[in-house]
């Protein structure tokens, strides 16, 4: 059983940016798709953005295409985001997950397996 460690959240200005990490307990991870989803107060949980770790395949939400990035690091057994053009609508709980899923199920939470206990990100001024 892989475990999830997010880190990187915090508050930044609109326009700002951050980088989270999720970083996995061993290297099982690359067997799976890395999903990145946020949960806003009162609203349901989404997902942002996710990579399949072999063969690099890259899935995003159209809300943050053009502003937020998806990696891996091989020597780490970590996945990044990277966030820029922050704005307030951004703001919300980011989680990542691991599971083994297909183009027809990467956006769908009930997908993935493993979580990491999530970290907040807030965009306010």
């Amino acid at each position: 059983q892989v475990q999830l460690v997010e880190s990187g959240g915090g508050l930044v200005q609109p326009g700002g940016s951050l980088r989270l990490s999720c970083a996995a307990s061993d290297s099982t991870i690359r067997d799976y798709t890395v999903g990145w989803f946020r949960q806003a107060p009162g609203k349901e949980r989404e997902f942002v953005t996710g990579i399949r770790w072999s063969g690099g395949n890259i899935y995003a939400a159209d809300s943050v295409k053009g502003r937020f990035a998806v990696s891996r690091d091989y020597a780490k057994n970590t996945v990044y985001l990277q966030m820029n053009r922050l704005t307030p609508e951004d703001t919300a709980v980011y989680y990542c997950a691991a599971g083994r899923t297909i183009a027809s199920t990467v956006r769908s939470s009930g997908a993935y397996y493993y979580w990491g206990q999530g970290t907040q990100v807030t965009v306010s001024s």
